[in-house]
């Protein structure tokens, strides 16, 4: 019987090891999260008429390079994390005759999905490989990429907020 206990002690405590969510998960929905604010508040800076704006022929606009965030961010979260198509279309991800109260809303609608999408995944997934143009690649892999293309353009925003004379939203990394 003591022997019973014990086993069934040593199930619940696996239990609920198993149950704990990932550290590495739980952090990288919350630099989701931080991106997301940092980003809707610069899509939020800039004004409508402005949303054309590109500083040379040969970039993109401002409202493309919000929308090339959302396809992204969505296409790396549906293709390599929740392996189920993207919610997005091209139409949707097309800037040509958007507002700027409806590219708002698109961005935001995409970092939910993809901060959704690394909530619904488990530790055992960060390992897994998924076949990735450019060479097989971790989940966690495609994660860290996540942040790192959101990065790159939320960087370019602020050049085109700047030229534009207006003051970027105070970065908040933590």
């Amino acid at each position: 019987m003591k022997r019973m206990y014990c086993l069934l002690a040593g199930l619940l405590i696996m239990a609920t090891a198993v149950a704990q969510p990932s550290p590495l998960l739980q952090e990288a929905a919350a630099q989701l999260e931080r991106a997301k604010t940092t980003t809707l508040a610069m899509a939020a800076s800039m004004p409508e008429d402005k949303y054309t704006y590109k500083p040379v022929a040969d970039e993109m606009t401002f409202a493309a390079q919000l929308l090339h965030m959302a396809q992204n961010i969505s296409w790396l979260a549906s293709a390599y994390i929740t392996d189920t198509p993207n919610p997005f279309t091209k139409a949707d991800l097309d800037a040509k005759g958007k507002s700027k109260e409806l590219i708002i809303a698109t961005v935001e609608k995409a970092f939910d999905y993809a901060i959704a999408a690394v909530k619904g995944m488990d530790a055992a997934q960060l390992d897994e490989q998924v076949k990735f143009f450019a060479g097989p690649m971790s989940r966690r892999q495609i994660i860290n990429l996540m942040n790192d293309h959101q990065v790159h353009h939320r960087g370019q925003l602020v050049v085109y907020l700047r030229l534009n004379g207006i003051q970027p939203p105070k970065y908040v990394g933590w």
